[in-house]
């Protein structure tokens, strides 16, 4: 791929290749925007087919992760890194412990995190060698299991769309189809039940589909069915790309909000959901309690505070559906101009304060 013509397309800062021939390790570290503070993004590991898909997904994530930290109001731009290998069999110390040292000379640009084919035990070795990473180990201060948090966002940013949706935001009696019950959304469900809401659930694990059943009263449904359930509101928490042409037509839902990234398999989806009269709360504002969490311990973590700013999230959907009738765009759009305005408010802001510099400085040599 033409790395730089990339870059210049969608303004990423740095790609930086990262080997240690001893370990095996080669990583890319993605840096895409750094405009409202470092770049925070999480470490995956994956098989790649070859060289150019693993940078192509660095770059993509990156990008992605200064969306979502920007729409959570954090002061963190957007970074990504992956790690070519497998995760099953070629980790070892020395491989995180080298990388560790290639974060540590980036000096704060970037600060990483667990992600797919990483643990918190890597994230451990990796902090031997910088402290510019985060999802550690409770012992050192971490915030431990960031599901539970992640779900407490999903649900008050639910609340935001019914709130447009049917002029309150108290989901006491409204039916909640959710597509999948893995740790988040079994959360998610968990503050539904206590608010009094009636719950709809599949899942290709059954022990997940019956633990909701029990724990909550919810209906079972099978996978294929959950789309086309009489409901008030669809919870994507599962797979990506579930908002696609076969699903459209079936969709009852007055909302769509869940805690899965990717749901729309391609843009014209969210188009047409838009046309339909569905509010669609953005995945990646919705599901933002996780990186919230894991950023609050930049500053030693406090659950209370972190807590407190997982609750923005209720006003970040709200601000969201606010510009979409705004400018008469579909919520997916609308997520994007929010980040997009604030960065360039931010850009201005700098911008502006250099030349004051600079003419105080002028004034002083004349």
């Amino acid at each position: 791929m033409e790395i730089f013509k990339y870059m210049e397309q969608y303004d990423y800062e740095q790609v930086v290749f990262c080997q240690d021939k001893q370990s095996g390790l080669k990583a890319i570290i993605a840096i895409h925007d750094t405009t409202l503070g470092p770049a925070l993004g999480g470490t995956r590991m994956w098989t790649y087919e070859n060289e150019d898909a693993a940078i192509e997904d660095a770059l993509r994530l990156a990008r992605g992760m200064t969306y979502k930290n920007a729409a959570a109001g954090l002061n963190l731009g957007g970074g990504k890194t992956v790690i070519i290998g497998d995760p099953r069999k070629d980790k070892n110390e020395e491989m995180f412990r080298a990388f560790g040292r290639y974060i540590q000379g980036l000096n704060g640009r970037y600060i990483t995190a667990e992600d797919v084919g990483t643990t918190v035990e890597d994230m451990d070795i990796i902090h031997e060698e910088t402290d510019y990473v985060t999802g550690i180990s409770p012992a050192f201060g971490s915030s431990g299991n960031p599901s539970p948090v992640t779900a407490y966002g999903v649900y008050k940013g639910m609340k935001a769309a019914a709130m447009e949706a049917f002029g309150t935001d108290s989901l006491e009696g409204r039916v909640v189809a959710v597509q999948g019950v893995g740790n988040v959304a079994y959360n998610l469900c968990k503050h539904l039940h206590e608010e009094g809401a009636s719950l709809i659930v599949t899942d290709i694990n059954k022990e997940a589909v019956a633990r909701a059943v029990e724990d909550f009263g919810a209906k079972a449904v099978d996978p294929d069915e959950i789309y086309s359930v009489e409901c008030d509101i669809y919870a994507p928490c599962a797979l990506g790309a579930t908002i696609n042409d076969d699903t459209i037509s079936k969709i009852k839902a007055k909302v769509i909000a869940g805690a899965a990234n990717n749901q729309l398999r391609e843009t014209r989806h969210g188009d047409q959901i838009h046309e339909m009269g569905i509010v669609y709360a953005p995945d990646y504002v919705i599901n933002a309690g996780g990186v919230i969490n894991v950023a609050d311990e930049l500053y030693g973590y406090n659950r209370e505070r972190a807590l407190k700013k997982v609750e923005s999230i209720y006003s970040n959907i709200a601000s969201v559906i606010e510009i979409s009738k705004r400018d008469s765009i579909p919520t997916y759009l609308a997520a994007d101009r929010l980040v997009e305005e604030r960065i360039e408010r931010m850009r201005n802001s700098r911008s502006q304060f250099l030349q004051n510099g600079h003419h105080i400085l002028s004034r002083r040599t004349k």
